[in-house]
């Protein structure tokens, strides 16, 4: 059983700034990757970033120069900030891990339930 709790969404301020974080109880699980994605009413949902074990990062053209994913592997948590946030920002924020539960094994795809970010004036 894999959890992902998400917090740090609210409402902000265009030019404004949020940090999220993604806290992952995964006993037995081992993640090789924690990623942000975003639902905006009648859009898909969207990869935002993400990051690997090893530390490699790629984003979606929209956020790049502008948020920023890390992860502590320790603590099995993802963080995303965000900085000049624009009000086409505005979404419901998912975290993702990916990863199996043995070496070779299958691997799997967990989600968060979701925090809502708000960009307005």
């Amino acid at each position: 059983q894999v959890q992902l709790v998400e917090s740090g969404g609210g409402l902000v301020h265009p030019g404004g700034s949020l940090r999220l974080s993604c806290a992952a109880s995964a006993s037995g699980f081992r993640i090789n990757a924690m990623a942000w994605f975003r639902q905006a009413p009648g859009n898909q949902r969207e990869l935002v970033a993400i990051v690997t074990s090893f530390g490699n990062t790629n984003y979606a053209d929209s956020v790049k120069g502008r948020f920023t994913i890390s992860r502590d592997n320790a603590k099995n948590t993802v963080y995303l900030q965000m900085s000049s946030l624009q009000p086409e920002d505005t979404a419901v924020y998912y975290c993702n891990a990916k990863g199996a539960y043995s070496v070779g094994g299958r691997l799997y795809d967990y989600w968060g339930q979701g925090t809502q970010v708000t960009v307005s004036s």
